[in-house]
């Protein structure tokens, strides 16, 4: 009777690593610190376009002269708490016959036919930097306009700018305490992730040992997957975060004139880089408990 002939088997290899495992995790890890990363640039760029457009109104005494508001006017440009558009200073003048014409277009009443004349002022409109938008700040802008020669009247609504001030801080405590609390359960899953990972190595690394490598020549092949895998984590998760912004500008249109380009690059080079560094610690600290653990504690 023949023989039966023997099937192959592939051999399995000691401590098999679960490389997509672990890259799986680590880049649903970062996404997720990654898209609350994009929610608090959206929230920093909605918050400085709010104190943009927050505008003080200057109003001018009655007797002033042409040609002393067009000096007023190159006076308040130089104002190191005039907003800039490049690098024009942020002042517009709004003669009283505009703000007339603006009153009654938008009241339906025309109060200069009852009044006989325009009890109104001159007036410039300045926008104030954000880096002076405090209720504080804004308070010592007003004293400082006021004691400008030809200043009749200095005015802002300063409830409501005391209301967003007061909601901007409120939102930016939520969020950083939020973020400090995602990052550091990322940190953890990251963490324990690669730990699991290397578990099934643990006998491939005392068999290094036994055979007498040194400690530097059995981390340093674990360190550098670990930390190769996590910037490939980091540029994978870069990729869905992309995509995740591009689809919400595509459902919300609107939300495109948050859209900062700069801080964008930053936070995806912020992921990559936190999964490499990640990787490299996680796998650091496993590799050396298993270095240090006696054979009865590898079981």
């Amino acid at each position: 009777m023949a023989a039966k002939p023997l099937k192959h088997t592939r051999k399995k290899k000691l401590g098999n690593y679960p490389h997509t495992m672990v890259m799986f995790s680590i880049t649903l890890a970062l996404f997720v610190i990654g898209s609350f990363g994009l929610l608090l640039i959206h929230a920093n760029k909605l918050s400085n376009m709010v104190k943009r457009n927050i505008e003080v109104q200057v109003y001018l005494d009655r007797e002033i002269t042409p040609l002393e508001i067009e000096k007023l006017k190159k006076t308040l440009g130089r104002k190191e708490y005039i907003a800039y558009e490049g690098t024009e200073p942020q002042v517009s003048f709004l003669s009283k016959e505009e703000g007339a014409r603006e009153f009654i277009d938008e009241s339906g009443e025309d109060f200069l036919t009852f009044l006989g004349e325009n009890p109104l002022h001159d007036a410039f409109i300045l926008r104030i930097n954000p880096d002076f938008s405090t209720s504080g700040q804004l308070k010592k802008i007003k004293q400082d306009l006021q004691n400008t020669l030809g200043v009749y009247e200095v005015d802002y609504v300063e409830s409501l700018i005391d209301s967003i001030n007061q909601n901007l801080r409120r939102l930016s405590i939520v969020l950083i305490g939020f973020a400090a609390i995602l990052v550091l359960v990322v940190i953890i899953l990251i963490n324990n992730t690669i730990k699991l990972a290397l578990f099934s190595q643990r006998f491939l690394i005392r068999s290094m040992q036994l055979v007498g490598a040194t400690s530097f020549f059995i981390q340093r092949p674990f360190l550098n997957r670990a930390t190769f895998q996590g910037v490939v984590s980091g540029i994978l998760a870069s990729i869905l975060l992309y995509g995740l912004m591009h689809y919400a500008y595509h459902e919300i249109s609107e939300l495109y004139v948050l859209r900062d380009e700069q801080q964008l690059l930053i936070l995806m080079a912020s992921l990559m880089i936190l999964g490499g560094v990640l990787g490299f610690f996680s796998s650091y600290r496993a590799v050396k408990k298993y270095l240090r653990s006696s054979l009865d504690d590898l079981y």
